[in-house]
């Protein structure tokens, strides 16, 4: 067995009870959802910004009426101080418990966003995320586990990417999540608070928003074939990423929060596959699985200008996640998009799979 599946095993038969900032988003969602399925106490905390109640629904319809009376849902914002001491305990079925393990996935995403917007961003990102982090120490929490980024390796030309070796940042939303890690560092140290950090590269699945202006690159572009509108690579396409399925994110996240590996704790580790994808093969990719679900299209590509602040290459090194915390993932590239899309051609309307 893998280290996860012990973890899953072990938490089925002591539950834990968990904070997830940002649940109603994308990760927070996801995480939800595999929370409630091994039976534990779940807090969620979210403001929409960017998160959907009909996230929430989804997860609420995929697990039994017992696991979804363990969830307790605060709308609140990780800006104000005193949403983030409320949501650290979970108060459900005449019980209380205090939060053991947070998730901290709440934030102002999106590279171009935070060149349109530094103050915003700054304000979710930094200011939100130091009052958790204040939130957490008072309460004494056992871990607190938060979404780092790749975007801090910066203008670092190395692959694959190692977590000690970074470049500077190339926009403010890269400055905010090294700021992070900074702060998680320094509350190890002065209050003794427990952290890891991880770094997503390119996070794509189920619930990842298609719509508005800042969408993933994936969800854009399958919601675009699905209504035959054109689709727009930035550069000249050979930019690559390393794909990253949501549930890869999932497990580092568990695993992160709960390992008793001494050494694992107060890191930062890469979240991601050590694949390398340029955009031309994804395309190609997305319009063949789109095929298998009856959605075929005659769409090409349209290029246009590079994007200010994003890198020319991005992949993952995640020997040190495999080592510390067990980390094995799961889904790569193409086994991810095949699970991806059939939730995207459901949730869009499109047609079903064949045969």
């Amino acid at each position: 067995m893998t280290a996860y599946q012990v973890l899953k095993a072990s938490l089925v038969e002591k539950p834990a009870t968990w904070l997830i900032t940002g649940c109603a988003g994308f990760v927070g969602s996801n995480l939800l959802e595999t929370l409630l399925r091994l039976n534990q106490r779940v807090v969620g905390l979210d403001n929409f910004a960017t998160g959907h109640q009909h996230n929430l629904d989804e997860v609420q319809a995929s697990v039994t009426p017992q696991q979804w009376a363990n969830f307790v849902f605060i709308r609140g914002d990780i800006q104000q101080l005193d949403d983030c001491r409320r949501a650290m305990v979970w108060q459900a079925n005449g019980q209380e418990q205090g939060v053991e393990y947070v998730l901290h996935q709440a934030a102002l995403g999106s590279v171009p966003r935070s060149i349109e917007d530094p103050i915003r961003t700054n304000a979710h990102n930094i200011d939100g995320f130091l009052n958790m982090l204040v939130a957490s120490r008072d309460a004494k929490v056992k871990r607190f586990v938060y979404a780092a980024s790749s975007s801090t390796y910066g203008d670092h030309p190395g692959l694959p990417k190692l977590e000690d070796r970074i470049g500077k940042p190339l926009s403010p939303y890269a400055v905010t999540k090294l700021v992070n890690e900074l702060y998680a560092d320094v509350f190890g140290r002065v209050y003794g608070l427990q952290s890891v950090g991880l770094r997503y590269f390119n996070i794509v699945g189920k619930r990842q928003d298609p719509n508005g202006p800042y969408a993933a690159v994936i969800p854009k572009w399958i919601a675009s074939l699905l209504k035959n509108e054109p689709v727009f690579i930035n550069g000249d396409g050979e930019t690559s990423r390393d794909f990253c399925y949501i549930d890869n994110a999932v497990q580092a996240n568990l695993l992160a929060a709960t390992t008793t590996n001494e050494e694992a704790v107060n890191q930062v580790y890469n979240v991601a596959v050590g694949d390398r994808t340029t955009l031309n093969q994804l395309f190609e990719m997305i319009v063949a699985n789109l095929a298998a679900y009856g959605c075929p299209t005659t769409t090409k590509a349209q290029y246009r200008d590079f994007r200010a602040g994003d890198v020319r290459h991005s992949m993952a090194d995640v020997g040190k996640a495999r080592n510390l915390l067990g980390y094995e993932p799961t889904h790569r590239i193409g086994e991810g998009l095949k699970e991806a899309i059939g939730w995207y051609v459901a949730s869009l309307g499109g047609a079903q799979p064949r045969g």
